[in-house]
């Protein structure tokens, strides 16, 4: 069935640029899937954005971050009874939350590295070094920066600041970087991830070739089912629904760890939910699809 398609990209976000590229690959998949197609370049003006999306049957959010991801666009679509992919309001927001997603984790049993809050550029952790600090509500590695000295706190808690008025202090663990996509109530391979970098930063995300990638990876099947079953169990926790990204670090011992969830993952030819459907057996092409058929 061919569909009016509005496909929301852009933004005010620090990731503006990675959702444009999200909203073009979404487009020409959608194209080759015989929809209708209606390219949406946000700038933060909503009355501009509902002239734009009124006479669309659904619009692919493809923002990333900001208030395309906290649940603000999300709020405004549903105000406006306009069909939207991905999660509702309060999924979002929450996610895009780290500390509170990482609360929800912790209450139903899931590890999550220890972390505090900081609200002032003045305070200072409590938490032992090495840790992360990193903006609580940012995306792609925005902001981010591993202090394994006091020598570079202040300015890392000053970097994170500039992204956030909460920053996240997160006990820093070393281990393998795995990734697991969920679509519907699908759980894909999981990926892992081998950054050239110290670690999986914005650079690495972004640019090809920076970083390597294991499809499924080369885990043990036990621990495989028990990410792939607290995947399927924190995504419905934080009301989640459509799709979604979890990620975990692996210690030495084998021991996992939930970082966050993301509601609206990248969706590029280095984005990672699109590597785990190809392994599923899915096309980039079939992706979309079924993320569009999920919202209906």
């Amino acid at each position: 069935m061919s569909l009016r398609i509005g496909v929301l990209m852009g933004g005010v976000s620090e990731e503006k640029e990675i959702s444009l590229a999200t909203g073009n690959a979404i487009i020409k998949a959608c194209k080759f899937n015989g929809h209708i197609i209606k390219p949406i370049i946000f700038n933060g003006d909503y009355s501009q954005l509902l002239s734009f999306v009124n006479n669309v049957d659904i619009v692919f959010n493809a923002l990333h971050g900001g208030i395309g991801e906290n649940g603000e666009i999300q709020s405004w679509l549903k105000k406006n009874n306009i069909r939207y992919t991905g999660s509702e309001e309060f999924a979002s927001k929450l996610c895009m939350n780290k500390a509170e997603s990482k609360k929800t984790a912790k209450i139903i049993g899931l590890k999550t590295p220890k972390w505090e809050v900081l609200i002032d550029p003045s305070d200072r952790p409590k938490i032992d070094i090495p840790f992360v600090v990193k903006p609580n509500n940012q995306g792609s590695t925005v902001g981010l920066t591993i202090v394994e000295d006091e020598g570079s706190l202040d300015a890392a808690i000053d970097l994170a600041f500039k992204y956030s008025a909460e920053v996240l202090i997160e006990e820093f663990i070393a281990g393998r970087e795995l990734t697991v996509s969920i679509v519907g109530e699908e759980i894909y391979p999981i990926v892992e991830i081998f950054p050239s970098n110290d670690f999986y930063d914005y650079e690495c995300k972004y640019t090809p070739g920076k970083s390597r990638y294991t499809c499924p990876a080369k885990i043990e099947e036990q621990l495989e089912f028990h990410i792939k079953k607290d995947t399927e169990l924190i995504f419905k926790e934080l009301g989640c629904i459509g799709y979604g990204r979890a990620d975990y670090l692996v210690d030495n011992d084998g021991d996992y760890y939930f970082l966050e969830m993301n509601t609206l993952p990248g969706m590029t030819v280095t984005s990672l939910l699109p590597k785990s459907a190809n392994a599923f057996g899915l096309s980039f092409n079939e992706l979309v699809e079924r993320i569009i058929g999920i919202a209906f």
